[in-house]
């Protein structure tokens, strides 16, 4: 691509990046929903931007879809680099005091928010598939998974990441999308030893086991990957941890290297998982968790500067393309509309209430627990991606692809708004909030 005609579409796209939200701030809507929107209008669906503006540019020598298309390339790969760079940083405002204190919300929301939505997905998809096993552990995988990409931004817009509350909603939920991969790369085995298609491959992931035979396995592939999950995630957690120390002894805190290093440590950490099908926001929190200690100095300079780099560059990106890859023409061809309605409704119910019933046997209020609740509910980048890879291999059919594009847009746009009206009418109070967030949450305080 031409460096004029991708200096061009950047300004434009940054300009429309930034107007947008811009204007959505004046009816209050939160910055999450509104890159999301500025998704939409930006991509295919909306007013196909960076289409239409390739075509005038195609005078600068190469030709309009070339540039279309290495540039929505470029906006998907920031986008990425945005969402390891969200979970980074949720590791790194971990408060090892609050997870200790909030261990017993914790365990409830981890497990009930699993088995409760993975119960209500299985069984959804046994009403129209009985016989069809890999199928119905796919669906509950689904199900049991949380967006913890809309998730950590909503507790941070609420100024909750340093409260017993936020820390129990996002821990447990980095927890379920641990034991939705498990579930997901368990029906995905199981699948292609049912199918006959031992030596089936995988398309667009690095993991190891989606590139091998599971004759090598067999039986044993779950216990096994459970075995390295764990390994991964104590490992990971130390060497980082060991990295982050040995390179403060090195480097000043403001020093660029240092930044630079580290954001290698946590790609490799990111790219480690990915090879051993860890999904790269389990990667990328746990790489955040080890050197959450390491960048929380007296001046805070080292947190500081990644969430300059984070919030002010490429997080935005993450939502942008998000939007921008949401495809409305799943509401036309959704198919069964018997599947769409037990799917959204089964999820939505089964989130909310074990969200609400954990919170509750916690000790937390009735809005805080419905708040908890509602926060379990958005379905996005990791749901998709699950359900592209069950698309590809088969186990899901066009019918149920669609519900879950429907689930993710019905799920995602009204949550952040909802919570945030949630917290405001019920006048929930957080007695361990940071020093410097009030008490009770104000509606200006929430943009």
């Amino acid at each position: 691509m031409n460096d004029s005609a991708f200096l061009i579409l950047f300004i434009a796209f940054t300009a429309m990046m930034s107007i947008i939200p811009f204007l959505l701030r004046r009816f209050k809507i939160p910055m999450v929903i509104s890159l999301l929107v500025a998704g939409m209008l930006i991509g295919p669906t909306g007013l196909n931007l960076v289409s239409v503006l390739s075509e005038p540019l195609a005078f600068l020598g190469t030709p309009a879809a070339k540039t279309a298309s290495h540039f929505n390339s470029l906006v998907n790969s920031l986008g990425a680099l945005g969402l390891m760079l969200l979970m980074a940083l949720a590791g790194m405002e971990a408060d090892f005091k609050l997870i200790r204190s909030a261990r017993k919300p914790v365990i409830l929301l981890s497990i009930l928010t699993f088995l409760i939505p993975a119960a209500t997905g299985y069984w959804i998809y046994w009403h129209f598939k009985p016989a069809d096993l890999p199928g119905k552990l796919l669906y509950a995988s689904l199900f049991a998974s949380h967006s913890v990409g809309i998730v950590f931004p909503v507790i941070r817009e609420l100024k909750l990441s340093k409260t017993r509350f936020g820390a129990a909603v996002l821990i447990s939920t980095v927890i379920t999308d641990v034991a939705s991969i498990i579930l997901l790369a368990v029906s995905v085995q199981l699948y292609r030893q049912w199918s006959a298609q031992a030596h089936m491959v995988i398309k667009g992931t690095l993991s190891i086991f989606d590139h091998m035979s599971t004759s090598l396995l067999g039986n044993s592939f779950t216990p096994v990957f459970l075995a390295i999950v764990l390994i991964y995630l104590a490992a990971a957690m130390f060497l980082v941890n060991m990295a982050g120390r040995w390179l403060r002894k090195i480097f000043n805190p403001g020093e660029d290297m240092l930044i630079t290093i580290l954001l290698l440590v946590i790609l490799a950490t990111v790219l480690i998982g990915e090879m051993l099908g860890i999904n790269l926001v389990v990667g990328a929190f746990i790489a955040g968790l080890g050197l959450s200690k390491v960048v929380k100095d007296e001046d805070m300079v080292l947190f500081k500067r990644f969430e300059s780099i984070g919030y002010g560059f490429l997080i935005p990106f993450l939502f942008i393309s998000i939007g921008m890859k949401t495809d409305f023409s799943a509401f036309l061809h959704g198919g069964n509309l018997s599947i769409i309605l037990f799917t959204v409704t089964g999820l939505v119910v089964s989130k909310v209430v074990s969200g609400f019933a954990a919170m509750k046997l916690s000790g937390f209020g009735e809005a805080a627990a419905l708040s908890a609740g509602l926060m379990t509910v958005p379905q996005l980048s990791a749901t998709l991606a699950a359900a592209a890879i069950g698309k590809e291999l088969g186990i899901l059919d066009p019918q149920f692809f669609n519900t879950i594009i429907i689930l993710a847009v019905v799920t995602t746009l009204p949550i952040p708004s909802l919570v945030r009206w949630v917290i405001e009418k019920g006048k929930v109070s957080f007695e361990d909030a940071e020093t410097e967030a009030p008490l009770v949450v104000r509606e200006e305080e929430l943009l």
